[in-house]
């Protein structure tokens, strides 16, 4: 009957260690996220809410405070998560504690008794006695290796009482940091809902102040939205004809869908794929302000915003690098429109937009992080860059190509 408990409550412990390990695991992943939407935060602060941006329009601040917002409530969501995932593994090492003391009564119990009787039948005399009162060799050499077994099996309950004791110690130290760690996270929380109501007080305020003039800023919004359509569609045209161009040179059906590429931009295309999620950020320091797809307005949520890649809001004379080795497949930009740089990478394009300077030009062999131009700061003081990436013709979603986008 002891044995089975001992079965029981050793199947409780290998399972619940399992489960804290998992649960571990998870903590660390939602840590990464929760320490990643606190640096976008202070990125956001310095980037768009610094004294130098107080000539911003109301639009404009209606989207930087969007854009915090939207952080925010990131942030206290994998805070609450946290929290919650704190509660169950502090749940769980109660009862591995509970289990463990109840082993431990059990273990001393047994052990104690192990100490008594071996005291009483078993001193160094009755041991000579037990042996020489064998009745041949064999026999002897048996008692012999019951007494070692038994001395043996004494110091085996003594590493696990010792072991177990330990465990408990490490486990009541854990439960004590866990504690702290759930009422800061809760501390935390608080304070962010904190600001998140007051940031949603001033959103409010600016949308009701300009209400009246909603139809003039949606018109602006459309207008806008107009234009980046036309770069798109420019884009688009552009890899259609360099696609084009290069199945002719390969004497292949110009109306292929994808590059015809040689040896040399196989092996560009298939490296640049085996870093996705790992390519550098196309700035230095940047927080994204627009992600990837059609998104709702923040200044009239009926105005669906379309965007091909993204908008990284960085500092005033950014430098623009690279992402990855390529070659300049084009330099793009009418006279009413800042520059568009377009670096082919096998069957890949990244798309550089907005640019105030430009450093290279077609044709130009490019390495990664090196700086191809420098992003355009507007008369309001927003300093965004467009980027997006491309698989031949087909939009693809930045973020999960860039490193910790």
């Amino acid at each position: 009957m002891r044995n089975k408990i001992f079965y029981i409550g050793f199947l409780f412990f290998l399972l619940n260690s399992i489960s804290v390990v998992a649960q571990s695991a998870k903590q660390k992943a939602l840590e990464a996220k929760r320490l990643k939407f606190q640096q976008e935060l202070k990125q956001l602060n310095t980037l768009l809410f610094s004294d130098k941006k107080k000539e911003k329009s109301v639009v404009s601040l209606v989207e930087d405070l969007n854009s915090k917002i939207s952080v925010r409530r990131n942030l206290i969501n994998i805070t609450n998560d946290q929290a919650n995932l704190l509660t169950r593994e502090i749940n769980a090492n109660q009862n591995e504690i509970s289990s463990l003391r109840d082993q431990l009564v059990t273990l001393k119990k047994d052990y104690s008794e192990m100490v008594v009787k071996s005291y009483k039948s078993k001193s160094e005399q009755s041991k000579v006695m037990f042996l020489l009162s064998s009745e041949d060799f064999k026999q002897a050499y048996k008692r012999l290796q019951y007494i070692k077994q038994y001395a043996d099996y004494q110091k085996e309950q003594g590493d696990l009482i010792k072991s177990k004791t330990e465990k408990l110690q490490e486990l009541n130290t854990d439960l004590l940091r866990q504690k702290k760690d759930k009422d800061q996270l809760v501390a935390e929380n608080r304070q962010s809902k904190i600001e998140l109501e007051k940031e949603l007080k001033e959103q409010e305020k600016l949308i009701a102040s300009i209400r009246q003039s909603m139809s003039s800023y949606a018109s602006k919004i459309k207008k806008k939205q107009q234009q980046i359509d036309e770069i798109d569609r420019e884009i688009d045209r552009i890899i259609r004809e360099a696609i084009a161009a290069s199945n002719k040179k390969a004497g292949k059906s110009t109306s292929s869908k994808g590059f015809a590429l040689t040896p040399e931009a196989k092996l560009i295309a298939k490296n640049f794929a085996s870093n996705k999620g790992q390519l550098p950020w196309p700035v230095e320091k940047g927080v994204v302000k627009v992600r990837f797809g059609m998104q709702p307005s923040p200044i009239d949520p009926s105005i669906s915003i379309k965007s091909n890649g993204v908008r990284i809001a960085t500092e005033r004379n950014a430098s623009v690098r690279a992402v990855f080795n390529g070659e300049v497949l084009a330099v793009t930009g009418k006279k009413y429109q800042n520059p568009t740089v377009l670096i082919q990478h096998g069957n890949y394009i990244t798309a550089y937009r907005n640019l105030s300077k430009v450093f290279v030009q077609k044709g130009d062999k490019i390495s990664a992080k090196q700086v191809i131009g420098e992003v355009f700061t507007n008369n309001e003081g927003d300093t965004i860059l467009g980027f997006g990436l491309f698989k031949e013709k087909e939009p693809q979603n930045p973020a999960g190509w860039i490193y910790k986008m």
